[in-house]
């Protein structure tokens, strides 16, 4: 069999008619290892390695779409290569993606730490979690955890808390104190922090006796 054309497609893929009638679709990097170019000649062993080439190159190429919806720990790519298990190209794929820097748990970390400290309510210890149920190694964890500035921190328990106060007006101190510590230290804060932010708000209960008084005296008359 011979190349009769080869013609180019989307994404790097490309089209190859042989004179015998058969469609080949594979990728450029495949036609560059094998030097396919006008009027080769291609035998059975190499239209195996052909088609198992390009196999690889659509198991790779999915893989880095994965990615590339957002950044990925190691552990979440190997468990999204098992369902190409049988082609057996997942130590191949990993190690490609290792090489390019696809793969790279520390900055994973870093940028996870981040995003979560900064775009959400979270605090340190439900972070530390979230990336130990990632697969993340736990020194990895731990260095970039102890990384965060206390007083960022600090000011963004402190934020959750006056949030809270001011939407719970209705609320005694105590259960007001008891609800927002619970949900802090669910959150990850930990207790001297939440503590010390709750020691340093002035709560006013007059207010709350006001209203209790009245809806007592309400109820009496």
């Amino acid at each position: 069999m011979k190349i009769e054309k080869i013609q180019k497609l989307k994404n790097n893929k490309y089209k190859i008619k042989l004179d015998s009638g058969d469609i080949i679709n594979t990728y450029d990097d495949v036609i560059l290892n094998n030097s396919l170019l006008f009027n080769k000649e291609i035998d059975l062993e190499l239209l195996n390695k052909i088609n198992n080439e390009t196999l690889y190159y659509d198991c790779y190429n999915k893989t880095l779409k994965f990615i590339d919806k957002k950044l990925r720990s190691e552990k979440e790519i190997k468990e999204y290569l098992k369902k190409y298990s049988e082609m057996g190209y997942e130590d191949k794929i990993l190690k490609k993606l290792k090489e390019i820097n696809m793969i790279n748990d520390e900055n994973y970390a870093k940028a996870y730490i981040s995003d979560r400290i900064f775009l959400s309510t979270d605090g340190p210890n439900k972070i530390k979690q979230e990336l130990f149920n990632y697969g993340i190694d736990e020194k990895i964890i731990e260095e970039n955890i102890n990384k965060i500035d206390k007083e960022t921190i600090y000011n963004k328990c402190k934020k959750i808390i006056d949030k809270k106060v001011k939407t719970n007006k209705n609320k005694s101190v105590y259960n007001l104190k008891n609800n927002i510590k619970l949900n802090l230290i669910n959150q990850g804060f930990n207790v001297e922090i939440i503590d010390k932010n709750i020691n340093n708000i002035n709560f006013d209960e007059t207010s709350i006796y006001e209203k209790e008084y009245n809806k007592l005296y309400n109820k009496l008359s």
